[in-house]
């Protein structure tokens, strides 16, 4: 059966291409690829981001729970998190498995830092499952 392999990339609408460029590359370490007037391809490890100015942009996260969880090593997770914290809105205190800051970037895209994968996850589910009634299926 043909199936989906992964996310081939992640393009989000920005207000000001500069601003944005500068939050990603200059605050997270996302590396630009290339540059023109209606977009900005960067890269962080296998992520490949697009930024797209867009007159109809957000200028306020949406107020669900939606957001894009960035992996970080567990050694950058404290220095990286303190020059967010100095430069970014904070949105949500971190109540899951692994340590993690949610975070607003300059249009209002809601973004976590995370320390953990998919497997961390679901071994911490794996603990709580006769208690919580959660079934991990594999």
């Amino acid at each position: 059966m043909a199936r989906i392999t992964g996310l081939n990339h992640l393009t989000l609408a920005v207000t000001d291409l500069d601003r944005s460029i500068a939050f990603y590359c200059n605050l997270l370490g996302f590396r630009l690829r290339a540059r023109g007037s209606r977009f900005a391809y960067l890269d962080a490890g296998s992520l490949w981001l697009c930024l797209s100015p867009d007159e109809d942009a957000r200028t306020a996260p949406h107020p669900d729970y939606t957001h894009i969880a960035l992996d970080i090593a567990a050694e950058d997770f404290a220095p990286l998190t303190e020059r967010i914290r100095t430069a970014a809105t904070i949105w949500k205190d971190n109540r899951s498995e692994g340590a993690s800051l949610y975070f607003l970037d300059p249009d209002g895209h809601k973004l976590e830092l995370h320390v953990g994968s998919l497997e961390s996850r679901l071994e911490h589910y794996r603990t709580l499952s006769a208690e919580e009634g959660i079934a991990v299926l594999d």
